[in-house]
């Protein structure tokens, strides 16, 4: 029986190298034996239906060629079913690829792995209807995403970088109401990231004890503090040691409701919804091909 991967792929993800890549892992697959149905969508909305009526027919994998915001897309459509979700990483931030410990850049060991169709189970976030791999963010790291979705340059981390300056400049503690299985407590707050995975950004470790097997999400809450000061702790995300700063709080629940006025979360670096929303963790709900 033939066996067949559906292959969906960014081309411009990574400054082009999905779509450098998007031959050479199709190739590689039916070498190892697949056939490979490549999704190219228009748009993003094409994109999702095609490989939503490929799954819903019933193909033996879904691999992605692109960064997080195509690793999200996929979920949306795998959460929840036994289709495993295989990774061929080709964006700037990889962070999903990167908690699963999916080779990065080294696409030939990351098809590989793929096409071994070992697939493992993972938990998944779920807020507003909206699956996430990682983490859900609320505060200043989701108004720095606002600002940048609005701007049209640079590309890549530096626009990331220049919107982070410009929401600094005029940001202040947000009042949040959280609550954390049942148990609620009232906070000003920077940010507060909700984690399934450790990192968001490319590598920030902003929940760095978070496990994707663990049943649980991580919440982090960065209390008030200065510019200067955050600017300081800042660079520490990078290695999780911001957690030991007396202004972080970390918090394990399996269910985290946020509400906070103006302040929209993003998961995986997309957009979901304005709060108040509630996040819960369900376990196992991703099959996903990694070590």
């Amino acid at each position: 029986m033939t066996r067949e991967i559906a292959l969906l792929v960014n081309p411009t993800a990574g400054k082009g190298l999905g779509g450098r890549l998007a031959a050479s892992v199709a190739e590689r697959l039916r070498a190892h034996g697949f056939e490979v149905d490549v999704v190219l969508g228009r748009d993003a909305d094409e994109a999702f239906d095609q490989i939503r009526n490929r799954v819903a027919r019933g193909v033996d994998a879904l691999v992605t060629v692109g960064g997080d915001g195509l690793v999200n897309m996929a979920i949306q459509v795998v959460a929840g079913t036994s289709t495993p979700l295989g990774i061929v990483p080709a964006g700037t931030g990889n962070d999903f690829a990167r908690a699963l410990g999916i080779p990065l850049g080294d696409s030939v060991a990351a098809i590989d792995l793929a096409a071994g169709l070992r697939p493992r189970a993972v938990d998944a976030g779920r807020a507003a209807g909206h699956w996430f791999g990682c983490v859900l963010s609320s505060g200043f790291d989701s108004m720095v995403n606002e600002r940048a979705n609005r701007m049209n340059w640079p590309n890549g981390r530096a626009r990331y970088n220049i919107a982070m300056v410009g929401e600094l400049r005029t940001f202040r503690p947000v009042p949040f109401v959280l609550e954390l299985d049942g148990e609620t407590w009232e906070t000003e707050a920077m940010l507060v990231a909700v984690g399934n995975g450790p990192s968001y950004g490319g590598g920030m470790r902003v929940c760095p004890n978070a496990r994707l097997d663990d049943g649980l999400l991580d919440v982090t809450v960065l209390g008030p503090i200065s510019k200067i000061d955050f600017v300081r702790l800042f660079p520490k995300v990078y290695s999780g040691r911001h957690v030991d700063h007396p202004s972080v709080t970390v918090r394990r629940a399996q269910r985290v409701s946020l509400a906070a006025p103006n302040v929209t979360a993003y998961a995986d670096g997309e957009r979901v919804a304005a709060l108040p929303l509630t996040c819960d963790v369900v376990p196992g709900a991703l099959q996903v091909i990694a070590p």
